[in-house]
């Protein structure tokens, strides 16, 4: 069959198992399958073939950004976890397919997938949980049909924070992945 109409069903078969799913369908009769978050915290993605069977992702991240090019990419770079956790919420599923899909049609482009935490914990346990984050995020865009050629992935554990702070709020601020070109 198809190489591209396996590609698209991989995607969708992600998509069912990392989100609760539903199929749609347009005004113009095609149809795709929109992904929700279950926690109502994310953005609403459509999935779909276009007209020549290549994989479409378009949609918003549930911020209000829509995905429609390298600078949107650039923009909705960051994946955040829970606390001592690599597992990638649902709400990131569009995000991750929207990374996942430019890298398919770019096969030259190339990511570093920077891992970080926050400062609780060892700086040796810090390291190793960041890494996980990224190699979770690494795993997900392979699942999705990326080359693991296009993928690096490094390791800032605490060292790079993105706020600084003691609290809640800037911890789930420095627990992330950023998936960098």
């Amino acid at each position: 069959m198809n190489k591209k109409f396996f590609l698209a069903a991989a995607c969708l078969l992600a998509a069912f198992a990392f989100t609760g799913c539903s199929t749609t369908g347009s005004e113009d009769g095609s149809s795709g399958t929109l992904v929700e978050d279950a926690s109502g915290m994310g953005g609403d993605v459509q999935v779909g073939l276009d007209p020549d069977g290549a994989v479409t992702v378009t949609g918003t991240d549930g911020y209000g950004s829509n995905f429609s090019g390298p600078e949107a990419l650039r923009e909705n770079n960051t994946i955040y976890f829970n606390y001592d956790s690599d597992q990638i919420h649902d709400n990131y599923v569009g995000v991750m397919q929207a990374h996942a899909k430019y890298l398919r049609e770019n096969p030259d482009a190339h990511i570093i997938i920077e891992g970080h935490t926050d400062e609780r914990g060892t700086p040796e346990y810090n390291i190793a949980l960041g890494e996980r984050r990224a190699r979770s995020v690494a795993r997900y865009m392979q699942n999705l049909g990326v080359d693991v050629n296009q993928l690096s992935i490094v390791s800032y554990g605490e060292e790079k924070p993105l706020v600084v702070g003691h609290n809640e709020n800037a911890w789930a601020k420095n627990r992330r992945a950023v998936i960098n070109y």
